[in-house]
């Protein structure tokens, strides 16, 4: 029985779940401190990780190649409320020894992140040899190019496993509404607070929400992004519900089918 799953929902129109990593411990969503750097994205990479019952470790790479590191981690810690911020650089090693706490025998850490974010070089630091490929950083836009394509497995030499998949292009929710309540905690908590409970955060009168952006204690762009992948979440449910129904119909219509001809003979 899996003790924890990594999902997304499958691409295309299909309302299917793609399962991506299963039956592991951490979940490491690496992110590169260059233009990759994107806090809408991490955001959805939380509420993912934390709905698949493993506990998400937010690691910023490529630390050495960025001038401004600490403000670009302060802007994590900020929008990763209870998530523990880790900054590394796997070709000098700084910051390394800050993983350890996950990485020990009995435990099993999936890696997951855009392609690109250094999570072959990453691996390649923490086996303490090559056994990921490498690629480069593109001239154009600094960003890494595509290397795994395939999911594998790693015995790390602290004892530790360290599943390794491929860059992940497109995450679409799929069934994270505890796993949104986790990463907004701190809207979830100022909403319990709200006068209404059906409060929608815009101009109701005693609204916590509100006040709290008024009081600069919270930031409308975190909001936003509240609202929006709630609403990508309810929508993916009505399509789950929809397709529950039709499957439904259409069973019940073949065992109608297969009556009557079974009444005609």
């Amino acid at each position: 029985k899996r003790v924890s799953s990594l999902s997304r929902k499958a691409a295309g129109n299909r309302t299917d779940e793609q399962v991506m990593a299963a039956n592991f411990h951490t979940v490491f969503l690496v992110m590169s401190l260059n233009h990759d750097f994107n806090v809408k994205r991490m955001e959805r990479y939380l509420a993912t990780a934390w709905e698949s019952g493993g506990v998400p470790v937010v690691v910023l790479t490529k630390k050495d190649l960025c001038p401004d590191a600490e403000a670009m981690i302060q802007e994590a810690e900020l929008y990763a409320p209870g998530v523990s911020v880790v900054a590394v650089s796997a070709l000098t090693g700084e910051g390394m020894s800050a993983l350890d706490p996950w990485l020990v025998p009995g435990q099993t850490v999936a890696v997951a992140g855009s392609s690109g974010v250094g999570k072959s070089t990453l691996l390649n630091a923490l086996a303490g040899q090559e056994v990921a490929a490498v690629s480069g950083i593109r001239a154009g836009d600094d960003r890494g190019m595509h290397t795994t394509t395939h999911r594998a497995l790693y015995r790390l030499p602290s004892g530790a496993l360290l599943l390794d998949m491929p860059g992940i292009r497109e995450l679409q929710l799929w069934d994270v509404a505890d796993g949104l309540a986790e990463t907004f905690s701190e809207i979830e908590s100022l909403s319990a607070t709200c006068r209404f409970t059906d409060c929608r955060h815009q101009n109701e009168p005693g609204c916590a929400v509100r006040k709290a952006i008024t009081d600069g204690t919270l930031t409308e762009e975190r909001l936003i992004s509240y609202q929006k992948l709630g609403k990508e979440q309810r929508f993916i449910e009505a399509k789950q519900d929809a397709a529950l129904r039709l499957q439904e119909k259409n069973k019940w219509k073949t065992i109608t089918k297969q009556s009557r001809a079974g009444k005609v003979k």
